[in-house]
């Protein structure tokens, strides 16, 4: 099978593109990097040339709903279009475990991308992953209040990006299955717990106060709102384990 990666360079979509080709597959990266721009169209139809399945990875960095939203909505509709131009016969999405429950800032263009997805003439397959191990990283490095570095309170289910890339993969060599199974980590996580040990496995000593961050997002997610449900596939590696494998 010929599988294009939208993202591929990313910290999912490096992953799906490793596994793709583990399995023996043909993976095309479309990036930036390599002369796709999903906001223009530009590369695309080229690329996805003789594709029989596509993986939407793609992200932003941005709080804003406005900003998430006109950029999914424009990213993955050009995307969608010249999938369905050339022929191709199954897409791959990637969201987030509980965006309809928390559909507000970076979660509302998500929510905005997956209608876009389900409305599309491409069979589909959305599947929603909890957040990845290396989110306390990012929030590590983005938290601050001035100099001082915060740890947002929230209940997770952290699983690894590796497994997500792997289980994506999976997916986009089967059929189209509308709704797949929510993907989560092995066990219940604090939020601030994870950025201190992270904050600690870099050498960091100083104070990292918990905090509960406004805004309804993050009330949704203290609220256990971003946690899977019944039914969910869980991953095997835990953050600790993952941690360790950092070090």
């Amino acid at each position: 099978m010929r599988i294009a990666v939208a993202g591929g360079t990313g910290v999912v979509g490096h992953h799906v593109v490793e596994a793709v080709r583990a399995k023996g597959h043909d993976a095309v990266v479309l990036s930036r990097r390599t002369g796709v721009d999903l906001t223009t169209g530009t590369g695309l139809d080229d690329a996805l040339a003789g594709a029989d399945a596509v993986v939407d990875t793609s992200n932003v960095s941005t709080l804003s709903a406005d900003a998430a939203t006109r950029f999914f909505e424009t990213a993955t509709g050009n995307l969608l279009a010249a999938a369905g131009r050339a022929g191709v016969r199954h897409l791959v999405l990637l969201s987030i475990v509980g965006v309809d429950r928390m559909p507000h800032d970076y979660y509302a263009g998500k929510v905005a991308q997956e209608r876009v997805v389900e409305s599309g003439a491409v069979p589909w397959t959305i599947l929603r992953a909890t957040q990845f191990h290396e989110f306390a990283g990012q929030l590590f490095a983005q938290a601050k209040l001035g100099p001082l570095h915060v740890a947002p309170r929230a209940r997770v289910q952290p699983v690894a990006a590796r497994e997500v890339g792997a289980h994506l993969a999976s997916l986009a060599a089967g059929e189209p299955r509308g709704r797949a199974a929510d993907l989560g980590g092995p066990r219940e996580e604090r939020l601030d717990d994870m950025v201190k040990a992270y904050a600690r496995s870099t050498g960091h000593r100083g104070w990292i106060p918990s905090v509960s961050l406004p805004g309804a997002q993050m009330k949704g997610m203290r609220a256990g709102f971003a946690l899977p449900g019944a039914g969910a596939v869980l991953g095997e590696q835990t953050f600790a384990d993952w941690l360790a494998h950092q070090a």
